[in-house]
């Protein structure tokens, strides 16, 4: 096993990672920039490793400085956390041939999931069900029109490097398309410097469904149930919960299977997540995240399974000592992501947190770096917390979650506790009614 482990990110999954080697005997490592020099994983790591000014680009996306703290503290192995490098296959294959374990799969699989395309084409090869669209990218207007025609409208253009909703465009006609074709072709290329696109079928009212899974080094592989994402704004996930509440236990197992198998076939290893579609009873893949999730904890209150522990453990070469036979679902899990963002407006909304109570109780846990005094830097991304709860029932989840959000208290900034209150208490989200393109509506009936 890992004798110190550095941590490349920063944040509550700094945090996250933090505890998890904590509770293995591992020694951290925080690298951390300038900006978070009083935050909660700096203070709480064995050492702790400036790296750069709050820019992103300077700090925890240089990958020359991440390199060289983990020399000069002599650690074993790195955990990118979520976003930044995580999903770089480029640093994954700097940190193992820089002698480092990289605690995520392997580059060859990071580089084939992060093209579309070519996730696409694994996923096929792999007997993943697909959304109908284009065999590759669009590389003219033209080719667009053809495709279209041939898939049938609405029809959705996505950047073949995307992520967050960039680079996406729905069509719902020939017009309509050529200028989505160049919208998404020109927001593609600012964003990731990349302007390949590619085309699916848009589907009218779908679920956001996704698969958990693990695999060892020895072929070993088990998926631990699914979660509904389905809750999103600007394609960005806001409340997540597990199990759906619309899928039924056959075609939980149908879909759990289908996930594991492919798995097996790509040989894969450590943790992953494969993204699906799902509408009138059918599953179509989207994409794999090669990483740990940011709504991983709701997977471990039904399943009892630490994930951040089980990717270090296959990091370190063990493997996984149990089958799908021995997973074991119990209750229900629902995660709230809470954001310094204006609740009506979304704009953010850092500074100083002057009063901070976080609420507890059975079922309760809250996954944050923040404390009364602290300062949330303008320089990252918004989400400041996860309130995650857990009980025997939907139901029962359901009333703790709104006792949770009652008790908790930030004050100093704005965040988006306003809002998962106003959906504790919307008979849709109560009777699990609800697909991707519900919350952009509650939230313009509320504003």
């Amino acid at each position: 096993m890992f004798e110190k482990v550095l941590i490349a990110n920063r944040g509550e999954i700094a945090l996250r990672i933090h505890r998890a080697c904590r509770e293995m005997g591992i020694r951290t490592v925080a690298v951390h920039s300038t900006a978070d020099n009083d935050a909660m994983h700096v203070r709480l790591a064995d050492e702790a490793v400036c790296i750069g000014p709050p820019s992103a680009k300077d700090s925890y996306l240089n990958k020359a400085a991440i390199l060289s703290a983990a020399t000069i503290t002599g650690a074993d192995a790195i955990h990118p956390g979520y976003g930044f490098l995580s999903e770089n296959a480029d640093f994954a294959q700097m940190v193992e041939e820089h002698g480092f374990a990289f605690i995520g799969p392997s580059p060859d699989h990071i580089r084939m999931m992060g093209d579309k395309i070519t996730a696409k084409q694994a996923a096929k090869s792999a007997g993943l069900p697909c959304v109908p669209g284009s065999d590759g990218a669009l590389d003219t207007e033209e080719v667009a029109l053809a495709t279209a025609e041939t898939v049938g409208y609405p029809v959705l253009i996505k950047a073949t490097a995307g992520g967050g909703g960039k680079g996406m465009k729905v069509a719902r006609s020939a017009d309509e398309l050529r200028e989505a074709y160049r919208l998404a072709r020109n927001e593609a290329k600012a964003a990731f410097g990349n302007d390949e696109v590619y085309m699916e079928k848009y589907l009218g009212k779908p679920r956001h469904i996704e698969m958990q899974i693990l695999a060892d080094n020895y072929g070993a592989v088990v998926h631990l149930g699914e979660r509904d994402c389905s809750l999103q704004r600007r394609h960005q996930k806001v409340l997540e919960e597990a199990p759906s509440p619309a899928l039924n236990s056959a075609q939980r197992e149908r879909i759990g299977e289908i996930a594991r198998n492919a798995v097996k076939k790509l040989g894969y290893r450590n943790a992953g997540t494969l993204e699906f579609l799902f509408e009138n009873g059918e599953f179509y893949f989207i994409e794999m995240n090669t990483r740990l999730q940011v709504e991983h904890p709701i997977t471990e209150a039904i399943t009892g399974i630490d994930l951040v522990r089980e990717q270090i453990r296959i990091a370190a070469g063990a493997p996984l000592g149990y089958g799908q036979e021995d997973i074991r679902f119990q209750g229900h899990a629902i995660e709230c992501r809470i954001n310094a963002e204006d609740p009506q407006t979304f704009i953010p909304s850092p500074g100083r947190i002057v009063g901070y109570h976080a609420p507890g109780g059975l079922g309760v846990r809250v996954d944050s770096g923040m404390y009364a005094g602290y300062r949330i830097p303008p320089h990252y991304d918004s989400m400041i917390a996860k309130l995650i709860v857990s009980g025997n029932s939907r139901n029962e989840a359901m009333m703790r979650l709104r006792r949770a959000l009652g008790e908790y208290v930030i004050d100093g900034i704005k965040t988006t506790l306003p809002l998962h209150q106003r959906l504790v208490n919307d008979s849709d989200f109560l009777n699990g009614d609800y697909d991707i393109h519900w919350l952009e509506k509650f939230v313009e009936q509320h504003s």
